[in-house]
C-alpha cells in the first residue's frame, strides 16, 4: 500500500513537522512512504494532478486555517478522478468539528482528531489489512456508507520519545533550505482562551538525550533556521539553559534558533546566559497580547507585564537577540482606546518587531464557545477572524488594519526610526496615536489601495510632516534624509531631500578618503581599498543640522549649521543596524 503525506504551506520556505511525524511512524511498518509539500500559492488544479499522479491508495492531508479551503477542493477532485482512494486528513484545523466536516465533505473518509501519530498508524495497518474494525480506533471519525461514527478521544501520548525522530538520517538533509520546525514538549501550562493549547492540561518533554540527538542532526545538515514550536519554551528553566548551552556548543556560523517565551519567565541566571549569545543565533517571540488587566482576566491569561518590561530591556541592553513582541487586536472588553494603550505600552518597550495580529477565533477555543456573550461577529469561514464586538466596531477594526500596515511599513521596517521617534516624542501622546492620526492621512491620499515602493513610503511621511507640521519641515526633512541614508547609500537624492543649495563638496570628499589618518580612524576594515573603492562602500552627505549631537542628546536644540556625516555600510553585526556613522571635517 502507497501512502502519501502532503500539505499546503503558506509559504514554499516552510516545513510541516506533523507530516514527518507521520512519516517516521510508519516507515517501519510500510515500504512505500511518500511526501509531498505543496504550498497555498499554487493552482489547486496542479496539485491535485501532482498527487494523482502518485497512484497512491491513500493520501493524508494535514490541515489548517490557512489550507482547509484548498485541501478540501484537491481531496474532492482526487475523488473524482480516483474514486477508489482512501483521503484522510489531520490537524488542528479538522480536530474539532470533524462530523460536521465529513458531513459537507463527502470525498472525505477519516478524520483524525489530536495527537495524530499512533492513531493514523493504527489506521493505515488497518486499511492494509482490511480491518473492518475502525470502531476500535481511538480518535477517528469515519463514514460507513451514509452513516458518519466518531470514536472515543485518544488520550495523549506520555512518553513521547517512543515517537521516531521526524529528522533522523537523510531526512534532515531535505531540510537544508528551508524553516525547520521543531518541538521539545507538547502542552502548555496556561489556559489563554484564544489559544486551541488551552484545550489540554500540563506540559509533556521529549528527554534531553533526544532532544539533544535531534538538533545534533540538524545542525550537521547545515540547516538555517529552527523554529521551536514549544508554546512556552523557557516553562522549564533547567531545560531551556541545557538545550540553549548545547545549541552554544554545537551550533554552525548562519544558523538561527527561533523560541516562543513567556519574558516574565525569565530570571537573573537565563538573563546572565543570554548576554553573551552569539548576535543572530538566537530570536525571540513574545507575546503579550494586551495590558489591559480586565482583558487579561477575561480570557485567563496570567502574567507580570513589569517583569516582561524590565526583561525585554535587559535582553535589547544586550544588542545580540532579535525580540519580536505580539499584541492581539479584537481581545474580549478592550476598546479602541483600550487597545491603543496597549499598543503604547508595548511600543515603548522598543521591541525590534511589534506584530499587531487580529483575533481568530477557532474551533475549539474557548472563546468561540463564548462568541456570544462579547457580541462577536466573525467570519463564519478560515481563519475565522472577528469582525466586531461589543467593545470594538467594525469601523475601529478597519482603522487597526490600516495602522497595521503602517506599523509594517514605518515601524517595523526600521527605515523611519529616528523619524518616527521624534514625531512620538514630540508631537503625540504616545506611537498609537501617531500611527492613528497618520493612518488618517494615509485614507484621505488612497494609499491604501495602492502599493507602494520604498521612495514611496519617504515621500508621504513628508507629505504628512509638511502638512502637520510646516513650522519644523526643515529639521524634518534632515532626520528623515537621515534614516534614508542609514539604510543604504542613495546614489540620487529624491527632490524632497533638497533643502537648500550646497556647495559641491565632491572634491572635498574625494580627499576625505585619499587621507589615510581618517581611514584608519573611521573606515579601519576598508584600509586596503582605494579612495575609488572607499567611495563606493561609504558616502558623507552634508547636513543643515548637527544630528549627531541631536541624536546624543534629543533635549537640546538641534543646531542649524553645515554638518558632514560619514556613513560606513561595511559594518559587522547587521542585526540591528545598517551602517555606522560619525560626524566628520571636510
Amino acid at each position: 500500500m502507497k501512502i502519501l503525506l502532503t500539505t499546503l504551506n503558506a509559504k514554499y520556505i516552510h516545513s510541516a513537522l506533523s507530516l514527518r511525524y507521520l512519516r517516521g511512524v510508519c516507515k517501519t511498518h510500510f515500504s512505500q512512504v511518500i511526501l509531498r509539500e505543496f504550498t497555498i500559492n499554487e493552482q489547486v488544479e496542479h496539485i491535485a494532478a501532482e498527487i494523482f499522479r502518485e497512484k497512491a491508495q491513500v493520501v493524508a492531508f494535514s490541515c489548517y486555517i490557512w489550507n482547509i479551503a484548498q485541501t478540501l477542493q484537491i481531496a474532492a477532485t482526487l475523488k473524482k478522478v480516483q474514486p477508489d482512494i482512501s483521503i484522510v486528513l489531520g490537524g488542528p484545523e479538522v480536530s474539532y468539528d470533524a462530523s460536521d466536516y465529513m458531513r459537507s465533505n463527502p470525498s472525505i473518509d477519516f478524520i483524525i482528531c489530536g495527537e495524530g501519530e499512533q492513531t493514523f498508524l493504527e489506521l493505515m495497518q488497518s486499511l492494509c489489512n482490511r480491518n473492518p474494525f475502525l470502531k476500535d480506533i481511538d480518535g477517528l471519525v469515519y463514514r460507513d456508507g451514509n452513516e458518519i461514527y466518531q470514536n472515543q478521544a485518544r488520550a495523549c501520548i506520555t512518553d513521547l520519545d517512543q515517537i521516531p525522530s521526524p529528522y533522523e538520517g537523510e531526512f534532515a538533509q531535505e531540510l537544508s533550505n528551508k524553516i525547520t520546525y521543531y518541538e521539545t514538549s507538547r502542552g502548555c501550562p496556561f489556559r489563554c482562551q484564544y489559544c486551541l493549547s488551552s484545550t489540554l492540561s500540563g506540559v509533556r518533554y521529549f528527554s534531553l538525550e533526544r532532544v539533544k540527538t535531534d538538533l545534533q542532526s540538524l545542525i550537521n545538515a547545515g540547516v538555517k533556521q529552527v523554529k521551536f514550536v514549544d508554546r512556552t519554551f523557557n516553562v522549564n528553566k533547567k531545560r531551556a539553559l541545557a538545550i540553549w548551552q548545547f545549541i552554544l556548543e554545537h551550533y554552525r556560523s548562519g544558523m538561527n534558533f527561533h523560541f516562543e517565551l513567556a519574558a516574565d519567565l525569565l530570571d537573573d541566571e537565563m538573563l546572565a546566559f543570554l548576554e553573551y549569545v552569539p548576535p543572530g543565533l538566537f530570536q525571540f517571540e513574545i507575546g503579550v497580547q494586551s495590558t489591559y488587566q480586565t482583558t487579561l482576566s477575561e480570557i485567563q491569561r496570567k502574567t507580570n507585564l513589569t517583569k516582561i518590561n524590565e526583561n525585554v530591556a535587559c535582553i535589547k541592553s544586550y544588542n545580540n537577540i532579535h525580540q519580536h513582541l505580539d499584541l492581539i487586536a479584537g481581545l474580549p472588553m478592550e476598546t479602541f482606546q483600550q487597545f491603543g494603550q496597549s499598543f503604547n505600552d508595548v511600543y515603548e518597550m522598543k521591541p525590534d518587531q511589534l506584530q499587531l495580529g487580529f483575533l481568530k477565533l477557532l474551533r475549539g477555543s474557548g472563546l468561540r464557545h463564548r462568541a456570544e456573550i462579547y457580541g462577536y461577529q466573525y467570519t463564519y469561514y478560515p481563519p475565522y477572524e472577528v469582525l466586531l464586538n461589543d467593545c470594538l466596531p467594525y469601523e475601529a477594526m478597519l482603522q487597526l488594519k490600516i495602522i497595521e500596515d503602517l506599523l509594517e511599513k514605518y515601524g517595523n521596517s526600521h527605515r523611519f526610526d529616528n523619524t518616527l521617534e521624534y514625531l512620538i516624542s514630540n508631537h503625540f501622546e504616545g506611537a498609537f496615536q501617531f500611527f492613528e492620526k497618520f493612518s488618517l492621512f494615509w485614507q484621505e491620499r488612497g494609499c491604501h489601495k495602492i502599493s507602494l515602493k520604498t521612495m514611496g513610503l519617504y515621500q508621504i511621511i513628508f507629505d504628512f510632516c509638511r502638512t502637520f507640521l510646516s513650522d519644523e519641515i526643515s529639521f524634518l526633512r534632515e532626520i528623515l534624509k537621515f534614516d534614508l541614508l542609514c539604510q543604504e547609500k542613495v546614489l540620487q537624492l529624491p527632490s524632497w531631500c533638497k533643502l537648500y543649495e550646497v556647495t559641491d563638496h565632491k572634491e572635498h570628499i574625494f580627499e576625505f578618503y585619499r587621507n589615510r589618518d581618517h581611514i584608519n580612524k573611521y573606515l579601519k576594515e576598508l584600509k586596503d581599498y582605494s579612495h575609488k573603492q572607499i567611495y563606493r562602500k561609504a558616502h558623507i552627505e552634508v547636513f543643515g543640522y548637527d544630528m549627531i549631537d541631536w541624536f546624543q542628546d534629543q533635549k537640546i536644540t538641534p543646531q542649524s549649521q553645515l554638518t558632514p556625516v560619514l556613513f560606513n555600510y561595511d559594518i559587522e553585526n547587521k542585526l540591528f543596524r545598517k551602517c555606522a556613522y560619525y560626524k566628520v571635517n571636510l
